[in-house]
């Protein structure tokens, strides 16, 4: 599961949320090169997809999109090029114009949890397409496909101004495997430990352990992390997974976790030996 948990999807999300952030109005402030600016004005002939704008400044160095959340350095024409893609692709994906027919399975004062079925219309399924798709980008490498689409279940977390700012794809699976935590070294402040946590390399038992559901992915968008979204997601689907149940912490699987989806896994779970599937950057461990 890819926690966007990102630098990418997650509860241990470390970034601080801009006062009321809006994700419909305009950048400013971005790099004035001729160049780059004609292919933005290209790129926004469709209308309100025209949301970056050259600001009248210079600036070089990483920055983040205060629109897209996208953190890109600035006069490398790579970077912009990928920045330029993301932020029109996350604009159209994030955009909810709302459904007469909406599965809610919670509301709350920042916003709503609704459930998409694979059964459900066509327009229902083309947003989730849509969003997967930018999820992914987001978290910057191709997901492991999912096992059973038929029986996947997808929520989202729409924001009172009707935008999607968090998704998360559940499956059934039978199995899990186990983590294995690793002994965190002494450190001076807890800042160290979260760095220690994202870089080290993780492990897990090949004993397999029953689970009923997978997590195969998780993201919240960057600027509304650490309010909680991606723990009300968890659990709503805990509540909904299996008619008539509520699922125990130890009965979901995390689908192979980036390192920010690992910490807030572990913060989630309280303990670092959750269980994973579908891994594939983590290490088997007998």
């Amino acid at each position: 599961m890819q926690t966007s948990l990102t630098s990418q999807t997650s509860s241990s999300e470390n970034r601080a949320p801009l006062s009321n952030p809006s994700l419909a109005s305009k950048c400013s402030n971005l790099p004035s090169s001729e160049e780059h600016i004609q292919k933005l004005k290209e790129a926004g002939k469709d209308g309100d997809k025209q949301l970056i704008t050259d600001g009248g400044q210079k600036r070089f160095g990483a920055i983040s999109c205060n629109i897209c959340g996208m953190l890109y350095t600035v006069s490398n024409p790579e970077d912009e090029t990928q920045h330029l893609l993301f932020h029109n692709q996350f604009i159209s994906a994030v955009k909810y114009v709302g459904w007469k027919k909406e599965r809610i399975l919670a509301e709350y004062p920042d916003g709503k949890i609704i459930m998409v079925l694979p059964d459900d219309p066509k327009y229902a399924l083309k947003k989730v397409e849509e969003i997967r798709e930018m999820v992914d980008n987001d978290l910057g490498f191709q997901q492991t496909p999912l096992m059973c689409y038929s029986r996947t279940k997808t929520l989202l977390f729409i924001s009172n101004d009707k935008k999607v700012i968090g998704c998360l794809i559940a499956e059934h699976i039978q199995w899990g495997y186990r983590v294995i935590e690793e002994k965190v070294p002494e450190v001076s402040s807890e800042n160290e430990k979260v760095i220690f946590e994202r870089q080290k390399a993780w492990c897990c038992s090949t004993s397999p352990e029953p689970a009923i559901c997978g997590i195969s992915r998780i993201w919240v968008f960057s600027m509304m992390r650490r309010k909680k979204i991606a723990s009300r997601m968890i659990e709503c689907l805990r509540s909904n997974f299996i008619y008539g149940s509520y699922l125990s912490k130890e009965e979901i699987a995390f689908s192979d976790p980036t390192p920010d989806g690992k910490l807030f896994a572990t913060q989630y779970c309280g303990t670092g030996q959750f269980l994973v599937y579908n891994f594939l950057n983590g290490q088997h461990q007998t």
